[in-house]
C-alpha cells in the first residue's frame, strides 16, 4: 500500500507531510526494534519513553516513512499529526482491511472476571463448532495456536494485526478482555464490537485513573463505542450485570440492545436455586427463552456471575441453551483462577489471580464455605500501583483467614518492606505474619498446614514471573507450591 493511499483516510486538514515521496508501506511498527525494510514507524509518546527519540534508529533499520507529532531531522517523509496514538489506531484499522467487520467480536470489561468470561465464551462457541479467537491477560489464542501477550489489551497496532490474522484464518467469533487503560488510551478504536459485556466494578487502578468516577467512566467507553445506530442486520448488544450499580450508568451510555444478568436483582438471565459444594455448583439457568438446570465444575458466587456473563453474551448471539449448558458443564477451570495444586497432600492449596480487595474477598468467602479447618492466605500488593488498596487488601486477608501471610507480589521499583508496611500499618488484628520473600512465604504456609487446612496463594495466578527492581525473575506460584509440598512430604 502506498503512503498516500494510507494517509488519505485522514481528513486533509489533520496532517501535513514533509515530502512528496510516496513509498510503498509493507508494515506498520511502533517499536523501533521491530522495524524492517518498508515499515511506517509511529512515534508514540509513552510513560517512560518517547518514540520520537527513536526515529533515526527506525530510519536506519529500514523505515520508509514516519508518523510523528512534530518535525524530525530525517530524510524520509514525516506525516505530522496532533495525536500519533489516535491516528495509529485509524491507520492500522485501514491498513489491515477493517478485520473486525469480518467476525463476531465480544468485548469483556470490568474489574474482575474478564479472563474467565472470555475462556467460557471460547468453550461455548467451540461447542457450537465455530472457530474462535481469544485475546487477554494470559495469552492470545487463534484456534489452537497460542501467542504471548504483553498487555491485557494490546496497543491498536498489534490488536488490528491480531484481528487480521484471525480473519485470514477464518475465525468466526473472537472474545477479548478490554481493560480500562486500553479504553482510556484509545487502543480499541476501530474495533467493531457486536457484544460488550460488563462483569463488575470495584476498586483497582486508582494509580492511573485517580478516582472511582474516572475508572467507572473509562469502563463505560466500551458501551458508548458500540455506536449510535440501530442495525437490523447486525445488532449490537450491551450485556450488563444487574447486581452492580454501575450498570445503570452504562445502560445510559449506550444505544445498543440491553441484556441483563444477575443473581439477586431481577434480570433477563438469572441463576436460581443455587447449590454449591467443594466440587462444583448446580443451579437453574433462567432465560427469556426457557430454563435449564446445569452443573458446573466451578465454585463460588463470583464464578456464577462469570458463567451468567458468558451465557448472556452467547444468548445475545443466538446460541441455543443446550449448547451453552453443554459447553459450560465441561469447563474444568482457567489457569491461575481458583486453581488447585495437587501434590498428593491431605490439605488444599489454591492459586488465584485475586489482586483486588473484592476479588480476594470473593475467593476467601468461597473457601470459608467448604474449609473444615484452618485457612491460610498468602498475598502481597504490586509495586508502582494503587497504594490505597493495600490496607484494604490486608484487612480482607485477616478478616477471612486463620492467618494471613503478607509477602511480595511484583514490587517493581518500590521497596518491598515499604509495601508491606503500607499493608499492615492500619491493622488492628494480629493474625498475620510478614515474610518478604514470596518463596519463603509459600514454604512457611505449607509447612504449617495440617490435614483439611486450606492455603490460598493470591495475587499472581497464571503469572510465571516476579518483577523485583528492573529484573524479571522466573516465578510461578503453582510450581513453587508444588515444590514446597514435595519437600515437606520428603521430610515427613
Amino acid at each position: 500500500m502506498k503512503l498516500t493511499e494510507l494517509i488519505n483516510v485522514l481528513p486533509k486538514w489533520q496532517f501535513n507531510v514533509t515530502s512528496n515521496e510516496n513509498p510503498e508501506i509493507t508494515s506498520l511498527k511502533m517499536d523501533s526494534r521491530e522495524v524492517e525494510e518498508g515499515s511506517l514507524f509511529f512515534c508514540v509518546k509513552g510513560y517512560t519513553v518517547d518514540g520520537h527519540d527513536y526515529a533515526k534508529t527506525a530510519v536506519e533499520k529500514g523505515a520508509v516513512a514516519l508518523v510523528a507529532e512534530h518535525e524530525l531531522d530525517v530524510d524520509i517523509p514525516v506525516v505530522i499529526v496532533k495525536d500519533t496514538r489516535r491516528v495509529m489506531a485509524l491507520l492500522a484499522n485501514f491498513f489491515y482491511g477493517q478485520p473486525t467487520e469480518k467476525l463476531k467480536l465480544i468485548g469483556v470489561t470490568g474489574t474482575n472476571g474478564k479472563t474467565t468470561v472470555t475462556h467460557l465464551l471460547e468453550a461455548i462457541f467451540q461447542e457450537k463448532k465455530q472457530k474462535t479467537g481469544v485475546i487477554g491477560t494470559i495469552e492470545t489464542r487463534i484456534g489452537s495456536e497460542v501467542y504471548p501477550v504483553q498487555n491485557t489489551t494490546p496497543e491498536s497496532l498489534a490488536l488490528q494485526g491480531i484481528f487480521s490474522k484471525m480473519a485470514d484464518e477464518n475465525v468466526e467469533v473472537a472474545a477479548m478482555e478490554v481493560s480500562s487503560h486500553a479504553l482510556d488510551l484509545g487502543r480499541v478504536h476501530g474495533c467493531d464490537y457486536d457484544v460488550a459485556v460488563f462483569t463488575n466494578l470495584t476498586q483497582d487502578h486508582l494509580d492511573y485513573h485517580h478516582t472511582m468516577e474516572e475508572y467507572r467512566y473509562a469502563k463505560g467507553l466500551l458501551f458508548s463505542q458500540l455506536g449510535n445506530r440501530f442495525e437490523e442486520t447486525s445488532p449490537k448488544y450491551a450485556v450488563l450485570n444487574a447486581d452492580d450499580a454501575s450498570s445503570e450508568l452504562y445502560a445510559k451510555m449506550t444505544t445498543a440492545f440491553l441484556l441483563t444478568y444477575g443473581i439477586h436483582v431481577e434480570s433477563d438471565i438469572m441463576a436460581r436455586n443455587i447449590e454449591m459444594t467443594s466440587s462444583g455448583t448446580t443451579f437453574e439457568l433462567v432465560t427469556p427463552l426457557g430454563n435449564k438446570t446445569m452443573h458446573v465444575n466451578l465454585i463460588g458466587e463470583f464464578s456464577i456471575y462469570n458463567i451468567l456473563a458468558a451465557a448472556s453474551a452467547a444468548f445475545a448471539l443466538n446460541v441455543d441453551l443446550e449448547t451453552i449448558v453443554a459447553a459450560l458443564s465441561k469447563v474444568k477451570g482457567v489457569d491461575g483462577r481458583f486453581e488447585v495444586v495437587n501434590g498428593g497432600q491431605d490439605y488444599t492449596v489454591i492459586v488465584d489471580y485475586a489482586h483486588t480487595p473484592d476479588s480476594l474477598e470473593n475467593v476467601l468467602k468461597t473457601v470459608k464455605q467448604f474449609a473444615e479447618q484452618n485457612i491460610y492466605v498468602i498475598v502481597g500488593c504490586g509495586g508502582d500501583r494503587d497504594k490505597t488498596k493495600r490496607p484494604i487488601m490486608a484487612n480482607v486477608a485477616v478478616s477471612y483467614s486463620t492467618e494471613a501471610i503478607f509477602t511480595s507480589d511484583n514490587p517493581r521499583s518500590e521497596d518491598p518492606k515499604e509495601i508491606l508496611n503500607d499493608m499492615t500499618t492500619e491493622l488492628t488484628e494480629e493474625n498475620f505474619t510478614t515474610i518478604e520473600d514470596r518463596r519463603e512465604a509459600i514454604q512457611y504456609a505449607i509447612n504449617k498446614a495440617q490435614a483439611k487446612d486450606v492455603i490460598v496463594i493470591a495475587g499472581k495466578g497464571h503469572e510465571t514471573y516476579q518483577i523485583i527492581g528492573g529484573t524479571v525473575n522466573d516465578f510461578d506460584d503453582r510450581k513453587v507450591a508444588l515444590e514446597s509440598i514435595e519437600s515437606k512430604t520428603k521430610q515427613a
